[in-house]
């Protein structure tokens, strides 16, 4: 279970064959951030993603666009490696963005855009 959202909006929406998930960050299941390395924060992220996308009835394999945002761009090879545990094979296409600051001070967000097979 990915847990609540921290806002009002809706982690993810169904459009024309895709599903767009919310930024997902490295939040336990009472929306409190986990505290940890950034490796650790993108696998909790992933995982909480990969969550939504079950419930969906989707894969990881069918995410088409991943878009990752982190605080600090110095930590990008600990989250791509982490994030290459997720996407081994033919990842999706992605954008990684640094920027001043995250939710709930959060060190990395990921935003995962799918397509339901057939559509």
């Amino acid at each position: 279970m990915a847990g609540p959202a921290i806002g009002p909006y809706r982690q993810a929406t169904e459009a024309g064959g895709f599903v767009f998930l919310s930024g997902q960050l490295a939040l336990d299941e009472q929306g409190n951030l986990m505290q940890g390395s950034v490796a650790e924060q993108t696998r909790k992220a992933l995982e909480r993603a990969q969550s939504l996308l079950k419930e969906g009835g989707l894969t990881l394999g069918d995410v088409v666009k991943a878009t990752v945002f982190l605080s600090d761009l110095k930590t990008f090879s600990e989250m791509n490696a982490v994030y290459a545990e997720f996407f081994p094979k033919d990842p999706p296409s992605r954008s990684t963005i640094q920027v001043a600051a995250l939710p709930k001070g959060g060190a990395v967000e990921i935003e995962l855009l799918a397509r339901r097979a057939g559509s």
